[in-house]
């Protein structure tokens, strides 16, 4: 990979590694544009490291926790979807198609709010053509109970009225107060244990880049489904049951290449 004149990284098509590569890159620009925190691109790798067991697919297990999800979304009152640094730079194209064909406002929401990060993250969505974005005026947040991070400043419009909220990405801290006060959580986590994931009502264990597009496959499929085929499908998901395969087809994967590389 040679840089180029402009001192941009060029990834051959033919690498075995292309596409995590760019995705690599998309986060690592988002860094230099303050987009994404430093400590976004650990969280990144951690993730990554997942998805190579899960061979970067979307599983048929995270297809069932999307179809869910979208079904929780349009029949929540007040849906909220929250954007951090990483899906920013990763997706803000699709977080703004999906916000759009849902109706969902979008608030950022940080953990790291180093200066000029809120503001960044806010131009991306913008020019990915978003409108209604919440939690930009720290002067009117208010405090989400039981959190001491920055993420308990959120936006009375937002989360703090909503009564289900998309955390795409980690976000441990938040889940676990959120669901304490009763609202409803769906995430995408790559990491099947982590505790965004086990505190989630839906978790969507999958790489951001690949279920974004598929919600918005299935918010177009299901958007004009009636109230009841909705609460069916909701009344049929089991998200342990969906985390029990996941992790079931990660370790299978291990045991097979165990097997393949070492003939035990």
């Amino acid at each position: 990979m040679e840089p180029n004149k402009k001192n941009k990284i060029i990834i051959p098509k033919s690498h075995p590694r292309y596409e995590s590569l760019n995705i690599r890159h998309k986060i690592i620009n988002g860094m230099k544009d303050l987009v994404v925190a430093e400590a976004g691109l650990i969280a990144h790798g951690r993730g990554e490291a997942f998805d190579y067991i899960l061979r970067e697919r979307t599983t048929k297990y995270s297809q069932k926790a999307i179809i869910a999800a979208i079904s929780l979304l349009y029949l929540s009152d007040h849906p909220i979807i929250s954007v951090n640094g990483n899906v920013a730079a990763l997706v803000p194209k699709g977080l703004v198609k999906l916000s759009r064909i849902m109706k969902i406002p979008l608030e950022i929401n940080l953990f790291y709010k180093k200066k000029g990060r809120i503001n960044a993250i806010k131009n991306v969505l913008e020019r990915s053509g978003a409108t209604n974005i919440l939690g930009l005026d720290e002067s009117k947040m208010v405090e989400l109970d039981g959190l001491e991070s920055n993420r308990r400043l959120i936006d009375p419009e937002g989360i703090k009225k909503a009564d289900t909220v998309f955390v795409p990405l980690e976000d441990g801290d938040r889940t676990e107060a959120l669901k304490k006060l009763g609202k409803r959580v769906i995430t995408v986590d790559l990491n099947p244990i982590s505790r965004t994931a086990l505190w989630a009502d839906i978790t969507i264990v999958d790489n951001i880049v690949r279920a974004i597009p598929t919600m918005i496959g299935f918010s177009q499929k299901l958007k004009n489904s009636k109230k009841s085929e909705l609460k069916n499908i909701l009344d049929k998901y089991n998200n342990k049951k969906v985390i029990q395969d996941s992790l079931t087809l990660i370790q299978d994967y291990i045991e097979h290449k165990k097997r393949e590389l070492f003939d035990v």
